[in-house]
């Protein structure tokens, strides 16, 4: 196999940029990425067991491929809720893809508006992900469930299965933009916090609301709701903002003065405060790509997974609402409902605090008829438990309560256990098939776990494609016993008494036991919200379709990850050779990123030459910067100190720059704390309860956003937002509970403000916050003295003027005893002291 310029390509690897290929699509140059029929060996179609309509008593199918069309597409599309109530041979609305009288002519039809090389752009795929007529809450489920069903039409026409074509994107200069990171927390408390959102938004969006929802957008402290309220606003559009096109457009929540008026004040309110942020340029001297924004990639996400078996697909993408969809395609379809502590996970996935997702019995009968109808099944799970001391936690389960099971995938303690109800097992599924105690196999980050059964080989538990358990000790024996009247819920019991704490960021159920090699090619292709972008250099260059390529993901709610970057020339582009590349870095909204910079050390020369399957490869490492509009309106660029025969020289910009080795050895001796051991360090200082529903929710939700490695130059702004969160969660469960007397030293909580912090008596909040998160007299951390003046320690001669605690009680109205003394807690440990070790 070769590319478009001749050059010959390596066999796919195992990587998931590997699986590019090159290829022409029609006249336009564009990368196709292997599709379920590469890698492992697909054979099976899913066994559905969805009866055709009793409707249809037209001619039977004419060929194969209008088999498959029917079995595949116009079954499930035919009903009278669906496609079926207006495009059909009565009603006469054009194209008639969906009639009754004969399938051969709905086969003609359906071609007009189904793209079979690439089902995702089908007008069908477009048309319901425009909202219309679909039949969920949400056009995005609808869309990926009408692409599938058209994946399947068009994998059993031989074309291939599902793939992802990259074309050119269009060619944009970087903009200017505002930036958050000119922007201000009290311009946004003056002008948009303190009279919208908090007037009108705090019934719901608080963490203090009876029925609170996230994100926390009208949380009482300005800067957790500035943060939460960030990818709400456009700074430079502002009646393009959330907030106004959720009040003017979706008369969501209006006051009194009508909608229209709501969203008129909005967009007021948001306008003063983007007036207050000045515009970032574009520095004329930078060399520069053309510029991107995660959307206008092409969406990475599932390409090359093995989904022959597949009848139940939860990939958590809505990213609102109370539901989780299943996206499967496979009728019906067993969509979760949220109920007690479940939150949305940004890029793709929901955290699991103190509640379920689960699914109807009537829904979830799909698993008894399908997998009993093959006799084998796997369950397969991407999970990031939250730690390792929970015992019989329930990831997924299709039970009925705590004492009868068809089966559960479950965590207890550094093991995942797979419990299946056979012949040979109780009614329970005991005795579980475990992982080895020894190995310590379930840790406390992203993981892959897939538990299989099949008559023959019995029960296995495969983790990140390793296969992790030795022969089952039971016999396989039947499902004979299994029952049709169980539900299926994630992340605890049916009875709600086995609860899972942690994050699910992608689920499905397989009617088949899969092989190795498809627990592997599952695997390597990952899980989450992913785009492959195209940053085109060819004005730079001088060469025709020539571009950095990078593999970009949200990693999580606060930041991108971007992977491996690899130059490519697409279609018939002339061949590069010799053109130097030297310090390539990652520009966000206007400006290079402050952090996040991996390849400013970057040497490398392009050429065709280099070219392996996928191109050139530039780089193995990865770099992580922070969110700061949200995937909509975050527009990336890249610079380079030389590219070609352009050269940008850098002149008193240390903080894009790579640590010399003369300083390593000062570095090596300061490290940051890790996200365990940040909650570790806030609990014993605090004398809180980790495991407190509140804190332990909190952390859960910001564990991938805390620092992952104690390097110092890894630390990122969005680690320090999510350390002051959960300094926040902390403080509110000391100052709120019963130990706040006993830590503060009998400081009186019920006095007004203006008394309580009077004088000396605010000195009770600030020297135990001192002695217990700082300490007195250590050599390495901050002076005493600085610190104490700063919160507002009343000395001998007074105060320091412009405090912290003398700010907050002139700040608001009404300013709350409890929440000042939280924010001098918060202050002090999300701060260095506690960071730094």
């Amino acid at each position: 196999m070769t590319n478009a310029t001749g050059i010959a390509m390596a066999p796919v690897s195992t990587s998931p940029l590997a699986r590019l290929r090159f290829a022409l699509l029609g006249s336009v140059a564009a990368l196709v990425i292997a599709a379920c029929g590469g890698g492992a060996q697909t054979v099976e179609n899913p066994v559905t067991n969805v009866a055709p309509p009793a409707s249809y008593q037209g001619p039977p199918p004419a060929t194969a491929d209008i088999q498959s069309f029917k079995l595949n597409l116009w079954d499930n599309i035919q009903m009278g809720n669906r496609c079926g109530g207006c495009h059909n041979e009565q009603t006469g609305q054009l194209p008639l893809f969906a009639r009754h009288d004969d399938v051969n002519l709905a086969y003609e039809a359906a071609n007009t508006v189904a793209n079979l090389g690439q089902p995702s752009d089908s007008r069908l795929v477009l048309k319901v992900g425009g909202g219309h007529n679909c039949w969920l809450t949400d056009s995005n489920a609808c869309a990926d469930i009408m692409t599938t069903w058209i994946e399947n039409w068009a994998g059993s026409a031989g074309t291939g299965g599902r793939q992802i074509v990259l074309q050119p994107p269009p060619l944009l200069d970087p903009g200017s933009s505002k930036s958050y990171a000119n922007a201000t927390v009290g311009n946004f408390a003056t002008l948009v916090h303190e009279p919208i959102l908090l007037e009108y938004c705090a019934g719901c969006h608080s963490s203090s609301a009876p029925t609170s929802q996230q994100p926390y957008f009208a949380e009482g402290d300005a800067n957790v709701a500035f943060e939460a309220a960030k990818s709400k606003m456009d700074l430079d559009d502002p009646a393009s903002s959330r907030f106004v096109i959720r009040l003017g457009n979706e008369f969501h929540n209006c006051w009194d003065v009508g909608c229209a008026q709501a969203a008129g004040e909005m967009e007021a309110a948001i306008l003063a405060f983007a007036n207050t942020v000045p515009l970032t340029e574009v520095d004329p001297d930078l060399v520069i790509s053309k510029a991107l924004r995660l959307v206008d990639g092409t969406i990475a996400s599932g390409g090359n997974r093995y989904e022959n078996s597949q009848i139940a697909l939860w990939e958590f993408k809505t990213g609102s609402g109370t539901v989780a969809f299943d996206t499967s395609g496979v009728e019906p379809a067993i969509d979760l409902n949220f109920f007690g502590e479940v939150a949305w996970f940004g890029g793709w996935g929901v955290t699991i605090g103190g509640g379920k997702l689960q699914g109807s019995t009537a829904a979830s009968k799909k698993l008894y008829d399908m997998i009993l109808a093959t006799g084998e099944y796997s369950i397969e799970a991407w999970v990031i438990p939250a730690n390792v001391t929970q015992e019989m936690a329930r990831i997924v389960s299709y039970s009925a309560g705590d004492d009868a099971r068809n089966f559960t995938l479950q965590q207890t303690l550094y093991n995942y256990e797979f419990r299946h109800r056979s012949t040979e097992t109780s009614l329970n599924g005991d005795p579980q098939l475990s992982t080895p105690d020894a190995d310590e196999v379930l840790q406390a980050t992203l993981q892959h776990v897939v538990a299989t059964y099949s008559p023959v080989e019995g029960r296995k538990i495969y983790v990140n494609g390793v296969l992790v358990t030795q022969l089952d000790p039971v016999a396989p024996g039947s499902m004979a016993d299994w029952q049709d009247t169980f539900a299926l819920v994630f992340g605890n019991e049916v009875s709600s008494d086995g609860l899972f704490q942690g994050t699910i960021r992608l689920a499905a159920i397989h009617n088949r036991a899969l092989t190795p090699e498809q627990v592997v090619q599952n695997f390597d292709v990952g899980v989450g919200e992913k785009f492959f972008l195209l940053f085109s250099i060819s004005d730079v260059i001088g060469v025709a379709d020539s571009y950095i390529l990078f593999e970009v993901a949200q990693f999580d709610t606060y930041g991108y990850l971007f992977a491996e970057p690899r130059f490519i020339t697409l279609g018939s582009a002339p061949a590069v050779e010799g053109v130097p590349l030297e310090g390539m870095y990652i520009g966000v909204n206007g400006a290079e990123s402050p952090v996040g910079q991996s390849y400013g050390n970057l040497i490398a020369t392009l050429s065709s030459s280099a070219f392996g399957e996928m191109g050139q490869a530039l780089s193995a490492l990865g770099a992580v910067l922070p969110l700061e509009k949200g995937p909509q309106d975050d527009e990336f660029f890249l610079s380079f100190d030389r590219l070609g025969d352009q050269t940008h020289v850098r002149v008193g910009d240390p903080s894009l720059v790579v640590i010399e080795s003369d300083i390593l050895p000062r570095a090596q001796r300061i490290g940051v704390r890790t996200f365990d051991e940040i909650n570790a360090t806030m609990a014993a200082v605090t004398g809180v309860d980790p495991e407190t529903p509140a804190v332990d929710m909190t952390f859960q939700n910001l564990r991938q956003s805390l620092p992952a490695i104690e390097n110092p130059q890894a630390f990122l702004s969005s680690h320090q937002v999510a350390i002051a969160q959960l300094a926040i969660e902390y403080c509110n469960a000391l100052v709120d509970g019963p130990q706040a007397a006993s830590f503060f030293g009998g400081f009186n909580f019920g006095l007004a403000p203006s008394v309580a912090y009077a004088g000396t008596a605010r000195n009770q909040v600030i020297d135990p916050l001192i002695d217990r998160f700082v300490g007195v007299g250590i050599q390495d951390q901050p002076d005493f003295v600085d610190i104490r003046d700063e919160l507002g320690y009343f000395a001998t001669d007074g105060v320091r003027p412009d405090n912290l605690i003398d700010r907050l009680l002139v700040s608001a109205d009404n300013p709350d005893t409890r929440a000042i003394a939280k924010a001098a807690c918060a202050s002090v440990l999300g701060s260095a002291a506690m960071l730094v070790q």
